[in-house]
């Protein structure tokens, strides 16, 4: 554990009040008209034993740290400890001024004081030595629990990616084995784009956050896929604002989005479905609104945001910590999905 003297305002600390300390002391020596031998011996010798007696308490917290209970021993051995400081340094002070009868006097008729002033200073010392240890303490188990935090959410985040993944993987195996008969030229392009959107995906599991740019060729990889399943039913149209196309989200964000949109778009509607995607910046936020039609009476986008949308909204909350990132609306017969991407300034 960092000891306080591993800082260098406490040391700045430190060094302050030994000199304000033995200032104080030789202006009082001073007062009483003693030589300034003596003002200047008394004052640096005594505040600099009380020094090294504070830094011996300082070293001994750092190894044994008192508990909550154990306040009684701290005054007890601040208590020993200024009786030792005071028998060291009286016991030097008549050595150094053995021929000054009144101020040796003086030091005997003030042994209590200097007691008292030692006890007060040491307790306070080990006071704020434990109080710095202890925050000490706090901070290592605060980043622990961050840490492990941290972990916690990385990995409830590519577990959220991973599972987005076999579902749309498995949807287009099976459009695949359909076109095998059917088309196998369309079959093995779809199995190239497959591919390339697999490829895409791994290298995209290296980072959280990419640009838009970046996503959006990345979904029309997944968009050009769709479009073999479906044919000409699936119309798509991207309207990116200027100044958009840099902004970061989150990676893998838009497929499961619009795949909903695909789903309720496509699945229970005839004739053509137009999916359309707006990307536009409001302030410090990037939005993104997916719009499709449906038909209300055989589907229900109410209920209908799935395990994509839900993934999302947690994926979101993860990120950014806030729940209010992702809605859905319905208007007439089109149901939007809206993503809000909050940008760093």
């Amino acid at each position: 554990m960092a000891s306080p003297l591993s800082a260098k305002r406490f040391i700045a600390s430190l060094i302050i009040g030994w000199i304000v300390l033995v200032s104080a002391q030789a202006l009082i020596l001073y007062d009483y008209n003693f030589p300034i031998s003596i003002v200047l011996g008394d004052s640096f010798l005594s505040i600099t034993m009380l020094l090294l007696a504070s830094l011996l308490v300082l070293n001994i917290t750092r190894y044994y740290l008192p508990t909550s209970y154990q306040y009684i021993g701290i005054i007890a051995s601040s208590s020993v400890l200024s009786l030792l400081w005071l028998l060291i340094s009286n016991s030097s002070l008549k050595i150094m001024f053995e021929e000054q009868a009144a101020y040796l006097g003086f030091l005997h008729n003030s042994l209590v004081i200097r007691y008292a002033f030692a006890f007060l200073v040491l307790t306070i010392v080990t006071i704020a030595s434990i109080l710095w240890y202890n925050w000490q303490e706090r901070k290592k188990e605060f980043k622990r629990k961050s840490d492990v935090e941290a972990l916690s959410r990385e990995a409830e985040l590519f577990k959220l990616r991973q599972q987005l993944q076999p579902h749309f993987l498995f949807n287009s195996l099976n459009s695949i084995n359909a076109l095998i008969g059917l088309d196998p030229q369309q079959a093995r392009k779809m199995v190239q784009q497959l591919s390339d959107f697999l490829r895409g995906t791994l290298k995209k599991e290296e980072s959280q956050m990419v640009t838009l740019d970046e996503e959006i060729g990345y979904l029309n990889l997944y968009l050009e896929i769709e479009k073999v399943r479906f044919g000409n039913r699936l119309q798509t149209k991207i309207d990116i604002s200027e100044g958009c196309k840099q902004a970061l989200l989150p990676t893998l964000l838009l497929q499961p989005i619009v795949e909903n949109a695909i789903k309720f778009g496509l699945y229970d509607t005839t004739g053509q479905t137009l999916i359309t995607i707006d990307c536009r910046s409001e302030g410090n936020e990037l939005i993104i609104s997916v719009k499709n039609p449906f038909d209300p009476e055989t589907s229900m986008p109410k209920k209908g945001t799935g395990f994509g949308l839900s993934s999302i909204k947690r994926r979101l909350y993860l990120l950014f910590a806030r729940n209010d990132l992702l809605s859905t609306a319905t208007h007439d017969t089109i149901f939007e999905t809206t993503v809000k991407i909050p940008q760093q300034v």
